[in-house]
């Protein structure tokens, strides 16, 4: 669990750290976290969940911590236009899953883009799938 921990959160904690300042300075500032259904505490409850049964402690709760750091940040940076999101790609055929994933990598990479490339009235401090919002 702490070595989930130190790359999906304290390590996004990290380069968001070392990018503030540059990102202070854009007339777009936009940060994308790369979370996961995985880690909505909504669908975690849910039994009825097409992934319920998929109970990974460390990278679920993982992912909900970044979740959270979405939020704050979010909260922080409003004032200044910086936009922070998090972005759910979906169960995407990569090298962490085995490539079991139903989607190809460029389909996992639409909503991330898409949050990358908000215009200055898009959202912040939201959880999307593509450019839907996702629960908590």
């Amino acid at each position: 669990m702490r070595r989930i921990f130190e790359t999906n959160f304290f390590g996004t904690l990290a380069v968001t750290q070392a990018m503030l300042p540059p990102l202070r300075k854009s007339l777009s500032g936009r940060i994308v976290n790369v979370s996961s259904g995985l880690g909505s505490l909504t669908h975690n409850g849910d039994p009825s969940w097409k992934f319920a049964q998929a109970k990974f402690l460390g990278y679920n709760s993982s992912k909900a911590a970044l979740n959270m750091l979405t939020i704050q940040l979010a909260a922080e940076l409003t004032d200044i236009g910086i936009k922070v999101n998090s972005a759910d790609p979906g169960f995407t055929a990569t090298d962490l899953n085995n490539h079991r994933g139903h989607q190809s990598i460029p389909k996992g990479a639409e909503a991330v883009v898409h949050l990358a490339l908000l215009p200055d009235d898009g959202p912040t401090g939201g959880f999307f799938s593509s450019i839907d919002p996702q629960p908590w």
